[in-house]
């Protein structure tokens, strides 16, 4: 059963010279009790994406058009003060950096703490203390009295992290946004946080959408995938169609840039170019500069995501132009 549904979705920074196109027409699905991948290279849209859902983008950038629908009710027809009570109680987030997240100033108790007073303010003292404990024992933090009583400068990066997925647990959510969880930690301690993640999946039925450019990740963690690239999602499917059949271009070279350990003297692929200026987009198909099955129409026309098999789908010409239906990636 479908919980979040974002339909053309765009969000724009707004500047003196120019104006940035983010997210330029986002259409993506989260079902109830899923972990959906939202994936793609650095600048591509993802974070603007995930911000855009909670309604947090910083300025100058705006939400111009588009629906966020949650559980039946669009998140962009909503008041400040409404939209103020959706985030933690039915949409949280978890950020990629810890550290600058949380108050540096504060005990990381306090923050836990006002968080919790924040969602139920008939909560005595001694309930809020316990239910702090809880929920930072919940998300795997070792002797938790202790560690309300520590400043985040005093614990590693995986321990800041599990605080922030406490605190996004807080308010007992139906949807948690998580953006790059596993930055800057080693490769120990992402699997540690991707299992917690699982787990939290499991045992509450959370929704989760995580954010990476990590296809290790994405494969492990996943349910479904969308693909995005200049800020669009070009692909989306399961995760077992999206890396045994990739439909767009910028799929397949994605998965064709990642080291394959069983395959001897492998060539490693790559993608020539560079993401473009969200300033200037190409005309026609966005990946088209970069696209090795290039034809002219790609220049001229845009296309958008349409299904190709089931609710698997693509946003390519190859799939929608009669002259190119022999054609495969």
């Amino acid at each position: 059963m479908e919980l979040l549904s974002v339909t053309d979705l765009r969000t724009q920074f707004i500047l003196r010279k120019a104006t940035v196109k983010a997210v330029d027409g986002v259409s993506l699905s989260v079902s109830k009790g899923e972990i959906h991948g939202l994936v793609g290279e650095s600048g591509s849209g993802k974070s603007i994406t995930g911000l855009s859902v909670i309604r947090l983008v910083p300025n100058p950038g705006r939400i111009v058009s588009g629906s966020i629908v949650l559980d039946g009710a669009d998140l962009l027809t909503l008041s400040d003060e409404e939209m103020r009570r959706v985030r933690g109680r039915r949409i949280s987030m978890v950020f990629q950096d810890p550290l600058s997240s949380l108050n540096p100033t504060f005990k990381v108790g306090s923050q836990l703490k006002d968080t919790l007073r924040n969602y139920d303010r008939q909560m005595d003292g001694s309930k809020v203390n316990s239910e702090a404990v809880e929920l930072l024992s919940s998300v795997g933090i070792s002797d938790p009295e202790t560690r309300l009583d520590q400043y985040p400068f005093q614990m590693s990066g995986g321990i800041r992290q599990r605080v922030m997925i406490a605190l996004a647990l807080a308010g007992k959510p139906d949807l948690i946004i998580a953006d790059e969880p596993t930055t800057n930690l080693d490769v120990t301690i992402q699997a540690q946080i991707l299992e917690l993640l699982m787990k939290i999946r499991d045992k509450r039925g959370t929704s989760i959408l995580l954010i990476t450019h990590n296809l290790g990740i994405i494969a492990w963690a996943c349910d479904r995938v969308s693909v995005m690239y200049a800020g669009r999602v070009v692909e989306t499917g399961s995760k077992r169609e999206i890396f045994s059949r990739p439909l767009h271009p910028y799929t397949k070279l994605l998965l064709d840039a990642v080291p394959k350990i069983d395959v001897k003297e492998a060539v490693l692929g790559g993608i020539g170019g560079e993401v473009p200026d969200p300033r200037n987009l190409p005309t026609g198909c966005h990946f088209n500069p970069r696209c090795p099955y290039k034809h002219d129409i790609c220049t001229k026309k845009d296309t958008s995501l349409q299904p190709v098999e089931g609710e698997h789908s693509a946003a390519c010409l190859i799939y929608q132009t009669e002259e190119w239906e022999s054609r495969h990636i």
